[in-house]
């Protein structure tokens, strides 16, 4: 067996025995390394260069975990939720609950797709606007988990079909430019083109998640966010007008700070500053709220910077191309075949990395060639290389698009990462991924 696919099941199987993620990637960084015989020693090194690479996303979630816990210390998301609750007269048992179901999903979907294209700010926005949320979702008995593969879909399938913004640098600047770098001769309109099938794909999996698997009610319990002097609610109470102008500057600063100098610690530190001189929370309770935002962003910080960890030592340790080449000899000269073995080995390259765009460079190096050596036209190579990298975003342990709806959703401590994020976004999009992809390297 090859040592990649040994430890991304190690990894899978520890994780869905609800042992941590940390741990989980840890493990199978060890066996896989061991696996491919690299000694301990090269594994660690491998593995403490690579851990660099995550920390600044890492960083970047705690710091926006304390703005969405100052915010919520505020009290306005107490009270915004509050009047929410009581204007739709969510506690009596209200008839139209499935319109409100929907036009929530649906805000919360064009969110997701603005902040790939339209307000390019990827994931910084889940910790701030979905925990304020938590509260109303809990009086709709809305199933999270359907909100989990509304957000996932949203800030996935826009950047592998729209050529702006995050699109842009995933079609043009790292799609593209290795597919013609490796001997494919396409053209940026090629590129969103080839991409429709799969992501119909997608698309398919968010209608079957919201209509089907999810649409039933699930209860969760109204657990406050944050701690101080003060409940949010008690806050709340006496939150002045100046006080929620205020609230508002630290949202719309935190956005343009973050898009001004492209750091997402920039916009988290101004906000949260913003905040602290506001008085909407005692200035002695700094610490203790910055620190439990922190604190609420932890397991996600570490899992990013885990996986980064173990992308490395795989890389390192030459499985990569030894798995493409060893598949290659199953296949012959069958060309379905062909197109279903670069999809699924395709999927478990990227579902440690967890990043189609660090993961685009290795596919594409190894899959160019062999379509080319298969009959693959440029548009269905597209869509083969463009397919098995997305595969790591949608439905991964260690991917920011499973990451980042539990860093929201699981504010309160009732959606579990795995069972919750990773389980669902992987049934509904990985699979059609997969289907859909083949069909359109068969069809292209």
């Amino acid at each position: 067996m090859n040592a990649i696919v040994l430890s991304i099941l190690i990894m899978v199987t520890l994780s869905l025995m609800r042992v941590s993620v940390v741990f989980a990637l840890i493990a199978a960084t060890l066996v896989g390394g061991l696996y491919a015989g690299m000694p301990i020693g090269e594994i660690m090194d491998a593995f403490n260069d690579g851990l660099g690479n995550g920390a600044t996303v890492a960083i970047s979630y705690a710091v926006l975990g304390a703005f969405a816990v100052a915010l919520s210390r505020s009290g306005i998301t107490q009270l915004l939720s509050r009047k929410a609750i009581a204007g739709l007269h969510l506690d009596e048992g209200i008839p139209h609950r499935r319109t409100i179901v929907f036009t929530l999903l649906g805000v919360l979907l064009a969110f997701a797709v603005s902040s790939q294209n339209l307000i390019p700010v990827h994931i910084a926005f889940i910790p701030v606007l979905v925990p304020p949320l938590l509260t109303l979702m809990n009086h709709l008995k809305l199933d999270r988990r359907a909100v989990a593969c509304v957000i996932t879909f949203g800030i996935t399938a826009p950047y592998m079909l729209l050529p702006v913004g995050f699109g842009s640098i995933f079609l043009h600047d790292i799609l593209l430019t290795n597919l013609n770098d490796n001997g494919l001769d396409v053209t940026a309109g090629m590129v969103p083109t080839a991409m429709v099938v799969p992501i119909a794909g997608m698309a398919l999996g968010l209608v079957v998640a919201v209509l089907l698997s999810y649409r039933g009610k699930r209860d969760y319990e109204d657990r406050n966010l944050a701690h101080g002097d003060e409940t949010p609610a008690e806050a709340a109470r006496h939150l002045k007008p100046w006080q929620m102008v205020v609230l508002a500057l630290a949202l719309v600063g935190t956005v343009v700070v973050q898009l001004l100098s492209g750091s997402m610690v920039l916009g988290g530190l101004f906000g949260f500053a913003l905040l602290s001189v506001s008085g909407v929370f005692h200035w002695h309770e700094q610490d203790s709220i910055f620190t439990e935002g922190m604190r609420m962003m932890a397991l996600v910080g570490f899992i990013m910077i885990s996986a980064a960890g173990f992308a490395s030592v795989m890389q390192a340790s030459g499985q990569v191309e030894t798995l493409v080449t060893s598949s290659t000899e199953l296949i012959g000269d069958n060309k379905g075949l062909a197109a279903l073995v670069m999809l699924l080995v395709g999927l478990f390259i990227t579902m440690g990395i967890g990043s189609s765009f660090s993961t685009i460079p290795i596919i594409a190096s190894l899959y160019v060639p062999l379509a080319i050596n298969f009959g693959f036209s440029p548009m269905a190579t597209i869509a083969l290389v463009g397919t098995a990298a997305a595969l790591g975003d949608a439905g991964s342990p260690a991917s920011d698009s499973t990451l980042g709806p539990t860093a929201g959703l699981n504010a309160d401590g009732q959606h579990d990462h795995i069972w919750d994020s990773v389980v669902p976004t992987f049934l509904h999009y990985n699979i059609p991924l997969i289907a859909f992809g083949w069909l359109a390297a068969m069809t292209l």
